[in-house]
């Protein structure tokens, strides 16, 4: 079976500095560097080119799994991180290795020149290597990549779903855009959440903009409102426009129980009433 002769690493050695700055620029050429800092991408590459080297000095071998490995795998994984975190594709972020092949291989070129069969035995075994520290790369990418997307879409979420102290004892959540199990699931906890804090005794959920009310996007409401209730407080329904009203009587959905006025304007005149404030108008 072949193995990684000393000789190579040991040529790797003795020409880190002219390998690096070949990878360096071959990265810069192919735009893998966006967004990086040209001193972050010098640590970074002469931290991984070191580590490489140290790992094939002490007879590592290919496999990454092993327990030599863990400094180089920690060093990939924390920069793919880094690289999600960025903005960066995973094209961009597996370039990082790939890029250092092509140097690589021409050293080994040059110095097994005379050699062809070790030749093509030192190029697969370098290629194995990169090729699988490349799919650990990307692996990570693309765990840490899902990570900032569910982290972005949880904000999106709390964002969407404001709660506004409208009055003391009156509480507003408007809706926009289309509830689903998740949303519903972040709106009851916020608004839960936003009862407690200030004891209010109405809560107003206003759908103006939501798109379309079906059977799914009722009983997320009803739940919802049953919530509400069960920690002591009221809830109004406010934004029923005309084609809703049309839509859930052709569904013939249940809302007995459920107070629902036009506008937000009216509920909250309805929720002031409740409370026992009076507005008078001004002359």
């Amino acid at each position: 079976m072949a193995a990684l002769q000393n000789t190579t690493f040991e040529a790797m050695k003795d020409k880190q500095a002219q390998v690096l700055g070949e990878w360096v620029n071959g990265l810069e050429t192919s735009g893998a560097t966006r967004n990086l800092k040209s001193q972050d991408l010098q640590q970074q590459t002469s931290e991984f080119l070191q580590l490489v080297i140290n790992g094939l000095q002490n007879n590592n071998g290919t496999n990454i799994n092993t327990p030599g490995w863990e400094s180089t795998r920690q060093f990939l994984e924390k920069l793919s991180q880094s690289r999600a975190q960025l903005g960066q594709d995973s094209q961009q972020t597996a370039s990082f290795i790939f890029a250092l092949k092509g140097p690589l291989f021409a050293l080994l070129q040059a110095h097994y020149r005379e050699q062809p069969a070790l030749l093509a035995e030192q190029l697969w075994e370098i290629s194995e290597l990169f090729d699988a520290f490349g799919m650990h790369t990307i692996r990570t990418f693309q765990k840490s990549r899902e990570a900032v997307i569910k982290r972005q879409q949880e904000e999106l979420l709390e964002l969407s779903t404001p709660v506004v102290k409208l009055w003391d004892g009156v509480l507003a959540l408007p809706m926009i855009g289309t509830l689903d199990s998740q949303r519903t699931q972040v709106v009851m906890e916020s608004l839960l959440q936003r009862i407690v804090d200030t004891g209010s005794e109405i809560a107003i959920i206003d759908i103006t903009g939501v798109p379309t009310v079906d059977t799914l996007v009722a009983q997320h409401l009803l739940k919802t409102v049953t919530a509400i209730r069960l920690m002591g407080a009221d809830c109004i329904i406010s934004g029923v426009r005309p084609q809703i009203a049309q839509t859930i009587v052709h569904l013939g959905l249940d809302l007995q129980g459920v107070v629902t006025k036009a506008n937000l304007a009216d509920a909250l005149k309805l929720a002031l009433t409740r409370l026992g404030v009076s507005l008078g108008k001004t002359v």
